[in-house]
């Protein structure tokens, strides 16, 4: 036994390095590089606390309705408007328009895959009240088929890399160059996040969906279509995925790939449990956190592959100390 533990320490000591002035030194590049990742880990945490919040599923095959997303982009501004490896040589106007329409061929696009998902997997056994266990292995069972589907379709090779545009600088914290995709990603998910929140909390159907997450029955005799507002809450979950997407291929240019969203859709799990599954403000703090815990990790221990460890470890303790998360309100109990 010493000698066993006489060899596997020295081997520890090689990848776990707990490097301090790497930290310090990189704290405002790692603080802003986290918050882009932890945008779009929002985004995509978001579609699970809203399933969440009015079924009390977690949907683990929401990932591949982002990575449906992530297809869509690609190929829509490949094929559609010859985008590639180099950076396009177009005007400001011209790459924004691409960029706009692209976005919402991937909102229809993973809108379409959610809306089908709920249809083919879901309603039916809704219809047979099956136990909750069920709901959780059909999604982890729809969530292989689509992989294996784009496995057999593209293959296990990432798409090529898709360059929207050079990042230009555009001001500077503490010595820190901020530039213009990180302000596009952050700005944009927070105000995604916003009209969502706002959504939920002030339309009738925000109202609707808030009736059925806190009493599903109560909700019907008032007049409220669950079966509608189950079928609206999984597009809304699809059209953020889909914005995601955009703005995950814009941070990861050669990131899509057939299980691509499986690691991503697994962080942003985390992220809503870690701000208050079924909270959709909870989603935006989890995820921001989460995103900056994985890049002050990663620096602290040394090594990029410590990120998703770092990350997960912290999500650990905090439910350790609040099983309900740092917000801890679910959807149903969300105020207008």
């Amino acid at each position: 036994m010493l000698a066993t533990l006489t060899a596997v320490l020295p081997m520890a000591s090689d990848w776990i390095n707990f490097d301090v002035d790497s930290l310090v030194q990189n704290f405002w590049p790692a603080t802003f590089d986290g918050l882009t990742f932890g945008a779009i880990y929002a985004l995509v945490a978001l579609g699970y606390t809203l399933v969440y919040g009015v079924l009390n599923l977690i949907n683990f095959a929401h990932s591949e309705v982002f990575i449906v997303g992530c297809y869509a982009i690609v190929f829509t501004l490949s094929i559609g408007f010859g985008f590639g490896p180099s950076i396009p040589r177009l005007g400001f106007w011209p790459i924004v328009i691409n960029l706009v329409i692209a976005m919402l061929v991937a909102m229809v696009a993973s809108a379409v895959t959610a809306f089908l998902l709920e249809r083919i997997a879901y309603r039916p056994l809704r219809k047979r009240n099956a136990p909750r266990l069920v709901f959780l292995i059909t999604a982890i069972g729809m969530s292989f088929v689509i992989q294996n589907i784009f496995f057999i379709w593209r293959g296990p090779s990432a798409e090529p890399a898709v360059i929207m545009f050079r990042p230009t600088p555009v001001f500077d914290v503490f010595g820190t160059i901020i530039d213009s995709q990180q302000i596009v990603i952050i700005v944009a998910a927070v105000l995604m996040m916003v009209v969502v929140d706002q959504f939920i909390s002030r339309s009738k159907t925000g109202r609707g969906i808030r009736a059925v997450a806190q009493s599903p029955d109560t909700a019907t005799l008032m007049g409220v279509n669950r079966e509608r507002i189950i079928v609206t809450t999984f597009i809304i979950g699809g059209v953020l995925a889909g914005a995601a997407a955009l703005f995950y291929v814009m941070k990861v240019p050669s990131g899509v790939q057939y299980n691509g969203g499986f690691i991503l859709g697994i962080k942003a799990f985390a992220a809503a449990v870690l701000g208050g599954i079924g909270n959709v403000r909870g989603a935006l703090v989890g995820g921001l956190l989460l995103g900056l815990i994985g890049n002050y990790g990663q620096l602290l221990l040394g090594d990029s592959q410590w990120t998703d460890v770092v990350a997960f470890v912290v999500l650990v303790l905090v439910l350790l100390v609040r099983p309900s998360g740092i917000l801890g309100q679910t959807l149903g109990r969300s105020k207008a």
